[in-house]
């Protein structure tokens, strides 16, 4: 199967040239300023942008146990309308990603139904240590710790625990930091004044820049003493940005940090229009936050733009603040908004793919993806830069059904998705076959 792309504006590797690609099976086999050749499919893309498939390093797909909020194959479908071509989810799903087998498990549903390429972390606890050190690097993306409770009952806060994970594994660990002391201590002092119901105003006050801090300063510190390789996931203060350094490539960081589309977007502000809907951990928090937080992403402090996309039903939203679960769906509009921030002036095409798409391949070592290159997979996006649309009920794919960005007018639109070579999303057409494979990774001794 041959697929030609003609005329298309390429975003690549900090340049943008106008050129023509050629696909063979599931791979880009030649990039030219022209190629003639015969193609099973020619698509003309005069007028609009090519970009590698953004390749998501944080999403909770809610399968196995959790599958009446979204599963694998409703959320990679979302995904792949978004231009997200890989994904890596995390192992708070029920039950808890943390033996060999149960991660096993879940690979074997993504074979069968992901749309997208998939990786599945592993998870740590405080007493499965054995298991986390059996994870082959060559097909699992990392470990993942939280070091603050979140979704799930996954805290890992044995001292001892955290240290000989982090000196016995060459492999990745990423972390969700908040700190558990810090929030309990500040969720008693609302509780005492409005019981149960707490406005959700205060969930940026109860996990607070403090609770962030005092997590994200330990793990840096625990990482530096042994030497271990840590991501920081969804930074969400200016404070935090302060421990992470620029003048290093990303290749040779051992200490790297990501930021959610939501902690660019809103603020503590928000809460007043959107209520829980904007409710995650860690918390959206000020527009001081948010400001530090697009200069560390701009000055390459941050390395990676993901979601930390996690739907709930629309139903468990409207619970009592102590009762409602944090996280929102995203994995479908997370191009769109850093497009629009494109169009508003706040940072370039070259730099959104550099932290969509080619930082977290290099960061996780994803092999032969998240770049427009002879040779590597087809995982590919084609833009429309000038195409209007807004969010709304009848265009949200998720298996939730809403969106934290309903209302939103864009300016934007992913108007192709190939995956493995595969036109997988056509101006709204999604394949009834689903091509997503498991995701490799180089393993450096």
């Amino acid at each position: 199967m041959k697929t030609l792309i003609k005329n298309v504006k390429i975003v690549n590797e900090g340049q943008i040239f106008e050129g023509d690609i050629l696909i063979e099976n599931d791979v880009i086999s030649k990039i030219k300023s022209s190629i003639s050749e015969e193609a099973d499919l020619v698509i003309d893309g005069s007028g609009k942008y090519l970009l590698p498939g953004v390749i998501d390093d944080q999403v909770h797909f809610r399968e196995p146990g959790l599958t009446h909020k979204g599963d694998i194959e409703s959320e990679s479908r979302s995904a792949i309308a978004g231009g997200v071509t890989s994904f890596i989810d995390q192992p708070n799903t029920v039950p808890n990603a943390v033996t060999q087998e149960l991660l096993a498990d879940k690979y074997e549903i993504a074979a069968q139904k992901a749309y997208a390429n998939y990786g599945f972390m592993m998870g740590g606890t405080n007493d499965n240590l054995a298991e986390v050190l059996k994870t082959n690097p060559r097909n699992v993306p990392g470990i993942k710790l939280f070091l603050g409770s979140s979704t799930g009952n996954m805290l890992v806060d044995n001292p001892e625990t955290l240290e000989k994970i982090f000196s016995n594994t060459k492999m990745l660990i990423a972390v969700h930091c908040e700190d558990e002391a810090t929030i309990k201590a500040n969720t008693q002092k609302y509780m005492d004044e409005y019981g149960e119901d707490i406005p959700v105003k205060f969930h940026h006050l109860i996990r607070s820049e403090e609770a962030c801090y005092k997590s994200s300063s330990k793990a840096i510190e625990l990482a530096e003493k042994t030497g271990a390789r840590l991501h920081v996931f969804h930074l969400s203060t200016a404070k935090e940005t302060s421990l992470f350094r620029n003048d290093i490539p990303l290749q040779d960081k051992k200490i790297t940090a990501e930021v959610c589309v939501h902690h660019l977007t809103f603020t503590n502000e928000d809460y007043e229009t959107k209520g829980a809907l904007i409710k995650w951990n860690p918390a959206v928090k000020t527009q001081q936050d948010k400001d530090g937080l697009w200069e560390a992403l701009l000055d390459d402090r941050i390395d990676v733009i993901a979601t930390d996309h996690a739907p709930h039903t629309a139903e468990e939203k409207q619970n009592v603040y102590t009762k409602c679960p944090s996280g929102a769906p995203l994995v479908q509009h997370s191009l769109v908004v850093m497009l629009e921030n494109y169009k508003n002036g706040r940072i370039s095409l070259e730099k959104i793919v550099e932290k969509m798409c080619h930082n977290p391949a290099i960061l996780f070592r994803v092999e032969k993806r998240g770049f427009v290159r002879e040779g590597y997979k087809a995982d590919l996006v084609l833009v429309d830069l000038n195409e209007n649309w807004t969010v709304s009920k009848d265009n949200i794919l998720y298996k939730c059904g809403w969106s934290p960005l309903e209302g939103m007018n864009f300016h934007s639109k992913v108007t192709q998705t190939f995956v493995n070579g595969h036109l997988v999303y056509d101006h709204g057409k999604i394949s009834e076959e689903k091509f997503g494979e498991r995701l490799l990774f180089e393993v450096q001794e």
